[in-house]
């Protein structure tokens, strides 16, 4: 059987480069797979690969793990390529959250608009463009699936700026999809969807049930207080929007002017929510400095004594490969590209995600038409900003990112202009080791 080359850029995101690894050694095609990591951390380089060693030897697999620095050799002839790296740690993107705290900006996540979003986009992008030369030059055939946050934005970026055969994955949309299923009572083989939009604020369009609207047992389901109170922010859009969004409550009350402009909108909506995210400030940024210091004797516990579990995790990867360039069976997903008449009423050109299927023919994507106006209006101001922000980012034209950050929903419903410039500022002066392609790094 012909062998073939998997490559993970920022192999250090232990979890999920193991997870992500499983589900490809599942396939028939991709059991004696070269599995190649890459990453600029030694320790946790070193750690990915015992780790993905040892699902090997639970496994039985074939398989070849090799792992290096050299991001080059790695994607040497490499036939996919996964990307999920983080740049400038904790303790460099903890100011795109603590920032905007200090002008009265209260962020829970802040991975993919607004202002941490866009800092964290800014920092991001240079390496994403030089790890899509690399794969040009390297592997210029790859089929590349990206997981680093901002999505949207890397993602329009990396479409316009090169060459490369790339998508985004988020898992909000299937894991939402499975919410619901569980809410009403469903087994998800007797649920069909459409869902569309922009990353991390994207709306079933249609969720069907047995073939039929399951909207109102969804909206039944609502009224017990457990349901509801798992997704606060999310159920009260739904019952004021009439479409389900995808992503957590704690992402979703970021992204509109709804939720946390004023401590007692935060109190009620972001604070008492039972989900895996319900809004508390810095909730991701605490998370990982929770972990600093406890990573690795976990991973080694893990290492030691952890158990393997070997069936395919719910993550669209490796069933894209396989469709691709494994068995050949298409498979449908929600996929991030830009805007060429899918959505026919959300910015032509800007990062959506939309219904595709991926096949040996390649990523085919599905024109979706008119979406509700309501939520045409909702999604043009998120994607015209994350439009700004990316032609402010190629141009190296600060006063575009200003104005991206100027016209963010819940920014500009807290902040005056002149506010919002002086937050802008102070955030390129922190961020200023990481953005010297900019013309100028002074609003004037």
């Amino acid at each position: 059987m012909e062998r073939k080359k998997f490559t993970f850029i920022g192999a250090g995101s232990l979890g999920f480069t193991r997870d992500l690894v499983r589900d490809i050694l599942t396939f028939d095609s991709f059991r004696n797979a070269e599995i190649c990591l890459m990453d600029i951390d030694e320790k946790r380089l070193e750690y990915s690969k015992k780790g993905i060693e040892k699902v090997v030897r639970k496994g039985n697999y074939p398989a070849a793990i090799t792992a290096t620095m050299d991001r080059k050799e790695a994607l040497r002839d490499a036939d996919g390529v996964l990307i999920t790296i983080l740049q400038g740690g904790v303790n460099v993107w903890r100011s795109d959250i603590e920032i905007p705290k200090k002008y009265g900006v209260d962020i829970c996540v802040g991975d993919t608009r607004g202002p941490a979003g866009v800092f964290r986009f800014l920092r991001t992008a240079p390496v994403m463009l030089d790890i899509c030369r690399d794969i040009e030059q390297y592997c210029p055939h790859a089929v590349v699936l990206n997981y680093t946050n901002p999505m949207a934005m890397l993602c329009r970026y990396m479409q316009s700026e090169s060459r490369i055969n790339v998508t985004g994955l988020c898992h909000s949309v299937q894991g939402t999809a499975a919410m619901l299923a569980r809410w009403i009572g469903a087994d998800m083989e007797d649920i069909e969807y459409t869902c569309a939009g922009i990353n991390h604020t994207a709306f079933y369009l249609k969720y069907l049930y047995r073939g039929q609207d399951a909207y109102p047992l969804i909206r039944k389901a609502l009224k017990k207080d457990e349901i509801w109170n798992e997704e606060q922010v999310r159920n009260d859009m739904f019952i004021n929007l009439g479409y389900y969004p995808t992503e957590s409550s704690g992402h979703n009350s970021e992204y509109n002017a709804w939720f946390r402009k004023r401590p007692d909108l935060i109190e009620k909506y972001c604070t008492h929510g039972t989900g895996w995210n319900p809004g508390a400030y810095g909730y991701i940024l605490d998370r990982y400095l929770n972990r600093e210091d406890t990573w690795a004797r976990e991973y080694e516990e893990w290492l030691e004594n952890g158990e393997v579990q070997l069936e395919r995790g719910k993550e669209y990867a490796a069933n894209i490969f396989n469709a691709m360039f494994g068995d050949n069976q298409p498979f449908h997903f929600n996929g991030n590209l830009r805007n060429q008449g899918y959505i026919s009423n959300v910015i032509q050109g800007a990062g959506v995600e939309i219904p595709v299927t991926a096949s040996k023919d390649g990523i085919m994507p599905e024109t979706v038409g008119e979406i509700p106006q309501h939520l045409a209006v909702m999604i043009n101001t998120l994607a015209g900003c994350e439009e700004l922000a990316v032609q402010g980012c190629i141009e190296g034209d600060c006063r575009k990112i200003f104005h991206s950050i100027l016209f963010d929903p819940l920014t500009s419903a807290v902040l005056t202009m002149d506010e919002i410039r002086d937050m802008v500022q102070e955030m390129f002066d922190a961020n200023k080791a990481y953005l010297s392609y900019f013309q100028s790094l002074t609003l004037e």
